[in-house]
């Protein structure tokens, strides 16, 4: 008797000691909410409002006027319309100029919405839904091998939503069945739909093999705006969502530091991107911190006339801490922050807001001024893509007191 109730005692100790030790909380430093004591990140996490500037952006090509997908592969990114056209489109990563152009003739366009990747294949999502009634939902699948070989080998996965009885047309932009976001992991696709009454997304997850599948119902988030886009970084837990609100306000929303692929249990936030009237479609990443935007023409001549473009984001400020990448930022001996360095078409100056605006010039080694202007940003990009090659000294300030070496490849 003596040894069960020994044992007894001992499980019941073990057992307060984990529960104690497993406090659930916000978890991450840069909410207002922040608990120092909380171990499990609950999903509880509250922010302060963000905004970001593009740290350069770059008008596309007439052929890609209705971007609508965005990947990063093969150091390049990867585009394609949603207006008929059948070709995916290569890019350079600096301008977003086309390197080279790969048609798929073998398939329809009846609206590609999304890009998406996994190891071995290319997606495209050709599920725009705008009237809600369509029965032929479906995902092609490519061969990436197969593809840069220029005989792209495709299949299909075929899917309706699990809890879509109704078919009937609900008229343009009035459903909650639309959706032009989606992303592939390890084992599934997760859809994340394009919600034109609710303002929400709901995720639903479906195979990623080629068959006839229903998309199951996950969960719903709401997002007070209409999601277009989105990159998954999965061995770093992120997912980021781009959007635009009903007036053309377009945002980010960050999903990260989730269990699992429950990508709306754990910190969620909205980040709004300085770009009026400017509706944004895609969405991809190289590394977790930059990214890469695009938005398609929009035009309601004379009032608003939008390029379409492609917009390169820091999101340093908002996940370098859950990366541990933390942000460069200028302190009291290191009052601007230049970079890249060498750099090619243009260069970033992180500046302290006490500090702007600021006047700037940018010499050669032999003291000719090649460029003047004023940072007013607390991210401003110089363009020097009109630069010849070499070595020049940046100089910040009235009296141009800071200087910082400034080399164009």
């Amino acid at each position: 008797m003596n040894i069960r109730y020994f044992i007894l005692i001992w499980v019941f100790i073990l057992h307060t000691g984990n529960s104690k030790a497993q406090v659930n909380g916000c978890t991450d430093p840069v909410a207002v909410n922040y608990s120092n004591a909380a171990t499990v990140n609950d999903g509880s996490c509250i922010y302060n409002a963000g905004d970001l500037e593009p740290l350069s952006s770059f008008i596309l090509a007439e052929a890609i006027s209705e971007t609508s997908g965005l990947i990063f592969w093969n150091e390049h990114l990867w585009t394609h319309n949603d207006n008929f056209d059948t070709n995916i489109y290569c890019l350079d990563t600096i301008n977003g100029r086309i390197v080279k152009t790969y048609p798929l003739g073998t398939i329809a366009n009846e609206d590609w919405e999304e890009i998406s990747q996994d190891s071995k294949y290319i997606y495209i999502g050709d599920f725009g839904n705008n009237f809600g009634n369509r029965t032929d939902l479906k995902i092609f699948r490519i061969s990436k091998n197969d593809f840069l070989d220029g005989i792209p080998v495709i299949d299909t996965i075929n899917f309706s939503f699990s809890d879509q009885h109704d078919f009937s047309s609900a008229g343009a932009q009035n459903t909650d069945f639309d959706c032009e976001a989606f992303i592939v992991s390890e084992d599934s696709i997760y859809l994340f739909t394009k919600q034109w009454v609710s303002n929400k997304t709901s995720l639903y997850s479906l195979p990623k093999e080629p068959g006839t599948y229903s998309a199951l119902l996950r969960s719903t988030l709401d997002v007070n705006g209409l999601i277009t886009g989105a990159t998954y970084r999965e061995s770093e837990r992120i997912v980021v969502l781009s959007g635009y609100s009903n007036s053309l306000d377009p945002f980010l929303y960050l999903l990260y530091d989730f269990s699992g692929h429950e990508f709306f249990g754990g910190n969620k936030r909205k980040i709004d991107l300085l770009l009026p009237f400017h509706q944004v479609e895609s969405i991809a990443t190289e590394d977790g911190i930059k990214y890469y935007v695009t938005n398609e023409n929009f035009s309601t001549r004379p009032l608003i006339s939008v390029s379409q473009k492609l917009h390169i984001f820091d999101l340093s400020p908002f996940l370098g801490n859950y990366l541990n990448i933390p942000g460069p930022h200028p302190d009291d001996e290191n009052n601007f922050i230049i970079a890249p360095v060498p750099a090619h078409d243009f260069i970033t100056v992180r500046s302290l807001s006490e500090l702007l605006p600021a006047d700037y010039i940018l010499i050669t080694l032999s003291g000719q001024v090649v460029m003047t202007g004023i940072l007013t940003g607390e991210i401003s990009t110089i363009s020097i893509s009109g630069l010849n090659p070499g070595v020049f000294i940046l100089k910040i300030g009235e009296s141009k007191e800071h200087s910082y070496k400034v080399i164009k490849e």
